[in-house]
């Protein structure tokens, strides 16, 4: 991660093409994934802020964990990182079962950029600091990693949407409705298409979605 910008680098067009040329030349490439948990009414966090509404069960955290364990890198903004830094700095949290071991143990493994310009330093291993959301790093990361890379949090989420950088949209609805808080996503128009999706017996409903970029 150190080093993978250059921030006179190329302009975003220039990028895509190269972007493309790695694609058909076969070289692996990460995709840029927006994740998270929402209401069925489409929002991440009730009006004060709440979502424990939101906690899945072994089951939904076995599926959780196998889309984790393909994520090299987490881009997060300082509220979503020090929600999410417990999986770290807790043990507590790692010991409630064996999904959550497997889950802590997976994000302490992965790398993590934290974007703040009110954080004064990080918490937790493999991280490293930004001061500001540069899309053609961003870009830059997505050519250079053969894994994938998770961006959580929906005011961070916004920000690469609007540069046209999130690949596949992954959510897990939850069979409530919370009527107005945080908003999974941005009021931008955007075409998807469906790639899997798949019910629990808690009522959780996962879904996975490809972003359809403009040519």
């Amino acid at each position: 991660m150190q080093g993978i910008l250059d921030s006179t680098a190329q302009p975003m067009h220039l990028l895509r093409s190269q972007t493309h040329t790695l694609q058909t030349r076969g070289q692996a490439m990460g995709q840029l994934i927006y994740s998270m948990i929402v209401s069925l009414d489409g929002y991440v966090a009730d009006k004060q802020g709440n979502f424990d509404w939101a906690m899945p069960d072994e089951d939904v955290l076995a599926v959780v964990n196998a889309e984790t364990a393909t994520v090299g890198t987490y881009l997060y903004g300082r509220r979503m990182y020090q929600i999410m830094m417990v999986w770290q700095t807790d043990p507590a949290m790692a010991e409630d079962s064996p999904g959550s071991r497997k889950y802590a143990k997976l994000w302490q493994q992965a790398h993590k950029v934290v974007y703040s310009t009110q954080l004064a330093e990080v918490e937790t291993a493999r991280t490293e600091l930004r001061r500001q959301f540069d899309p053609l790093e961003v870009q830059q990361l997505k050519e250079s990693s053969s894994t994938d890379i998770s961006i959580d949090g929906p005011t961070l989420a916004a920000e690469a949407f609007r540069h046209d950088l999130i690949d596949r949209i992954h959510l897990v609805v939850c069979p409530v409705v919370v009527g107005g808080g945080l908003p999974f996503l941005p009021e931008i128009r955007m075409q998807l298409e469906l790639l899997e999706h798949q019910s629990f017996d808690n009522g959780m409903v996962r879904l996975q979605y490809e972003v359809k970029h403009a040519d």
